[in-house]
């Protein structure tokens, strides 16, 4: 087995065994911490929950009187989930299996929705936000979080000279289609607006994935799950382990040089809001 082989994040015992997954997401879920309404006797829609970070966060900040319920459609995770809940004896919190754009919930019976990470991961980005808009109350908010583009530029700069240096230009093409899905503040606020949404506010911050070097970066756990399948995509077929071995030495090089290989993640955490029935923002 080497880096380049896939993980199966379906097996079942995936879910007891990852913990990189809250370590990454927990950098934007604490953004999303510091602004997200809190108040006792609040009903709150997690989307997106995955082992329930936030959901547990939010249900112990919000006090018992506060209802949550926390939606994904990974099996694994919701049962890690409904194990923690159990062990630290929180009884606010309603679990869901199922996919962000069917979520099973009455209309406007939510007063806040949060996802952190969720739009990243939705199949559907726009039915999962109508969905949202459905189950919101007339002025509940939303906030969710993401990175942006210019997410890795470090990385994706170095994977264009591999490219380059290979003869692989005709690959160019692939590698910007996919360094552009990463939205922008622009991008998310047409996408809710299209769906409904109010626009509030965005707040945006950059945090450092630090590596000692391209290597560790291409073996850890995280970046193998979670990026390494599409950046394999972008390399022409039949020549994937040919590019990642250049890749991977251009990426020790600029370690070498710079003492560590350091990749900038921007963040956003953004606001909205679904209007009152007179078309009215809400308070």
């Amino acid at each position: 087995m080497t880096y380049l082989d896939e993980i199966d994040f379906h097996a079942a015992e995936f879910g007891d065994l990852y913990d990189e997954l809250p370590l990454w997401s927990a950098r934007f879920g604490l953004l999303l911490l510091d602004h997200v309404e809190l108040r006792p006797g609040i009903t709150i829609l997690d989307v997106g929950a995955g082992t329930g970070f936030l959901s547990i966060e939010l249900a112990q900040r919000c006090g018992a009187q506060a209802r949550i319920i926390a939606v994904d459609p990974w099996q694994a995770a919701i049962t890690r989930l409904s194990r923690k809940l159990k062990h630290l004896g929180l009884h606010n919190v309603r679990t869901l299996v199922q996919d962000a754009a069917e979520i099973d919930l009455p209309d406007a019976s939510v007063d806040l929705i949060v996802s952190n990470l969720g739009l990243n991961n939705f199949e559907n980005a726009a039915a999962a936000l109508r969905t949202c808009f459905r189950v919101a109350k007339p002025s509940a908010s939303l906030y969710l979080t993401t990175n942006l583009v210019g997410h890795m530029a470090e990385f994706y700069q170095a994977y264009r000279d591999v490219l380059i240096e290979l003869d692989f230009t005709d690959r160019l093409a692939a590698l910007n289609e996919h360094i552009n899905h990463r939205a922008t503040v622009d991008s998310v606020k047409a996408l809710l607006e299209r769906t409904g949404f109010q626009f509030v506010e965005a707040m945006t911050q950059s945090f450092r994935e630090r590596f000692v070097d391209g290597s560790a970066l291409l073996r850890h756990h995280f970046i193998r799950l979670g990026f390494l399948p599409a950046w394999k995509s972008i390399a022409p077929a039949g020549a994937v382990e040919q590019t990642f071995a250049a890749l991977q030495r251009r990426l020790n090089a600029i370690a070498a040089e710079r003492g560590e290989l350091s990749l900038t993640i921007p963040v956003a955490c953004i606001e909205a809001r679904k209007p009152t029935r007179n078309g009215e923002p809400g308070a």
